[in-house]
C-alpha cells in the first residue's frame, strides 16, 4: 500500500526529487501531505516536489527544547523558502546581539515562548541560563521577518558571517546553488581570503557526479544573478557528499574545520 503522508529532512526530499526526474514511482496519487523539518527546506526542492508529486511539503522548525515544531507553513498557506508563521499557542520574536527587537527585513536570533518549553538542561547550569531566559527560549537560529509576517531562515548563529560588514545567509546562497540544474546539494561556510577577510566558500554535490570543468565559474555567475554579486562563493569545491548527522543535518563545522 502506498503512503498518504511522508515525513523527512530536506536531504531526503532532494534525493527523491532527483530520482523522480528519471523514474516516476507508483502510488503518488495517494500522497496527500508531506512534512519537512530538521533543516530549512530550499524553495527549489519544495517547488519541484510539488510539481512532480502534486503534494505540498509543510516546512517548519522545532527543537528538542520546545518538544516539537513551533513555526510552520500550513495546508493551504504555504510559501516555499519560508518557515511560515508561529503555530497556535506559540509566540516568537527576533532580537539582535544586545537583546533588542529587530525590524522587518532585518536579521535577528529567533526566540520562542510556548507551554512545551523545557525547564533546562540536565546538569548544565551555564547552558541553561544562556538558553532559557524567563518565558523565552533561544533557538540559535537566525531569521528575518518578511512584510507578510512570514519568517525566512538565514542560518544557525554559529554559521552566519559578514562580508563587507553585511550579514550573509549561508542558506540563501545554498538555495541559489541548488536552483542550478546540475546541483543536488550545497553547503556554504565562511573562509578567510589572503587578506584575512571572510568570504563564502561552497561545497557542492552534483546530481550526476560529473560536470564540465568550468562549472565552478558557471555557478558563481548563477549565484550572482540570484542573490547578488557580493554574496557569491569565492571558492567552489565539488565533493561526492556532505558530512551529515544521523538525522540528515549538514555538519557545517566539519566543512569549516577542513576548509
Amino acid at each position: 500500500m502506498s503512503p498518504s503522508r511522508t515525513y523527512g529532512v530536506p536531504t531526503l526530499y532532494a534525493g527523491m526529487v532527483a530520482h523522480m526526474e528519471k523514474v516516476t514511482p507508483r502510488g503518488l496519487d495517494r500522497l496527500r501531505i508531506c512534512v519537512s523539518a530538521g533543516e530549512a527546506l530550499p524553495a527549489e526542492i519544495g517547488s519541484r516536489w510539488k510539481a512532480q508529486t502534486g503534494a505540498d511539503i509543510l516546512d517548519g522548525v522545532g527543537s528538542t527544547e520546545m518538544l516539537h515544531i513551533f513555526l510552520s507553513n500550513a495546508p493551504g498557506n504555504i510559501v516555499y523558502g519560508t518557515s511560515g508563521v508561529p503555530v497556535p499557542g506559540y509566540r516568537v520574536r527576533l532580537v539582535d546581539e544586545a537583546g533588542g527587537e529587530v525590524g522587518e527585513g532585518e536579521v535577528g536570533e529567533l526566540l520562542v515562548d510556548g507551554p512545551s518549553a523545557a525547564d533546562g538542561y540536565w546538569n548544565q547550569r551555564d547552558k541553561s541560563r544562556s538558553t532559557f531566559e524567563g518565558r523565552w527560549t533561544r533557538t540559535g537560529d537566525k531569521y528575518e521577518r518578511a512584510a507578510d509576517g512570514r519568517f525566512v531562515y538565514c542560518g544557525r548563529t554559529d554559521d552566519m558571517f559578514k562580508v563587507s560588514g553585511i550579514w550573509v545567509s549561508p542558506f540563501e546562497v545554498e538555495q541559489a546553488l541548488v536552483s542550478h540544474p546540475d546541483v543536488l546539494e550545497a553547503a556554504v561556510v565562511a573562509h578567510k581570503d589572503e587578506s584575512g577577510l571572510e568570504k563564502p566558500r561552497a561545497f557542492v554535490v552534483l546530481k550526476n557526479g560529473h560536470a564540465p570543468e568550468n562549472l565552478p565559474e558557471v555557478l558563481k555567475e548563477h549565484v550572482k544573478g540570484k542573490v547578488g554579486a557580493w554574496k557569491y562563493p569565492r571558492w567552489i569545491e565539488i565533493v561526492p557528499d556532505l558530512p551529515k548527522t544521523a538525522t540528515g543535518k549538514v555538519q557545517r563545522f566539519k566543512l569549516r574545520e577542513g576548509a
